[in-house]
């Protein structure tokens, strides 16, 4: 994968985090202190002691709190990972209250630095894609309708239509992931249990609707493409959607075909009931064209080499 950064890409300036201790968050920062900026983080607080002075324990629906973090770090870029990202949370209105409120609670407080003329050059927000549901195109582009088909790709799409208020204030960038993996993903995650399985060698594995097909990529992938979207020109980039995918869709029979290669056996696959669900979306395989045409080449790697990388950690 080509992930070139150069320290003058974000030398003397200041990026702000949020979620910065999450899956996504920890290649994020690496990211972008790789391509010279100082990272500032947010994390929930209570979940230990901040790893540095430039981390911050602060709760998204603390308006004050949160509001006194972005007035101290006055960052010049930004990228909104925090949110509940599992998609069968059990908790929908902790849900709602953190992937739309608490991303409005930011958005305020970062439009309130235009006062002292210190705006951030580039406001990323890290949507879903699953706000397309079972859409019938294929791949899906930016362009095709939302149909969202649970609470979180609600609550998402709800965080876009909403960032939109801000839109004549602060530059703003919606990225719509697709699935991706790596090291270090919970194993509430599809990719991340069939491997933490197969490392230890179990001999089954209990899953559920086994006849879907996924856009998965790589989350060095995913924290490439954020660090070169918030780099670009903001006349290529504010206001507009990106979706983050390799373009490439995999069913689950095909994934569990590479596990087998990669660990030198094939694990008894058992269909729990519990774990299917009516409204799953069947199909979802992204169109990345948009993407590659404001920061060139994805060079997304292979599904095989991250599953031997998740497989090796």
């Amino acid at each position: 994968m080509v992930n070139v950064a150069t320290t003058a890409e974000g030398a003397g300036r200041r990026a702000l985090v949020t979620g910065s201790a999450g899956f996504t968050g920890r290649y994020v920062v690496q990211a972008l202190r790789a391509a010279g900026y100082r990272v500032f983080g947010i994390v929930l607080p209570g979940a230990g002691d901040p790893a540095s002075e430039d981390e911050f324990g602060v709760d998204l629906n603390d308006r004050t709190g949160l509001a006194a973090v972005v007035q101290q770090v006055r960052p010049d870029v930004v990228v909104h990972l925090a949110a509940i990202a599992f998609v069968h949370h059990g908790d929908a209105e902790q849900m709602y209250r953190v992937n739309l409120v608490g991303t409005r609670n930011l958005l305020e407080a970062l439009a309130a630095l235009d006062a002292s003329g210190q705006r951030p050059s580039a406001v990323l927000l890290a949507s879903s894609a699953n706000i397309y549901g079972n859409a019938t195109a294929d791949p899906i582009g930016e362009d095709v309708p939302p149909a969202p088909a649970n609470d979180y790709a609600v609550s998402k799409l709800a965080m876009e239509t909403m960032a939109r208020l801000w839109a004549d204030r602060l530059p703003l960038i919606v990225a719509r992931p697709f699935n991706y993996t790596g090291v270090g993903q919970d194993e509430h995650f599809l990719l991340s249990k069939i491997v933490a399985h197969c490392r230890r060698r179990a001999a089954s594995i209990e899953l559920g609707n086994l006849q879907v097909w996924r856009d998965f990529s790589d989350v060095r992938m995913v924290a490439h493409s954020y660090r070169r979207l918030l780099a670009a020109p903001v006349a290529a980039t504010a206001g507009r959607v990106f979706n983050v995918c390799s373009g490439t869709g995999w069913s689950l029979g095909e994934v569990l075909d590479l596990m087998a290669d990669i660990a030198g056996y094939r694990i008894d696959v058992r269909v729990n009931p519990a774990f299917v669900r009516a409204n799953e979306v069947v199909r979802l395989v992204g169109d990345n064209r948009r993407l590659a045409a404001v920061i060139g080449d994805l060079a997304p790697v292979p599904l095989a080499d991250t599953l031997r990388w998740m497989f090796a950690a």
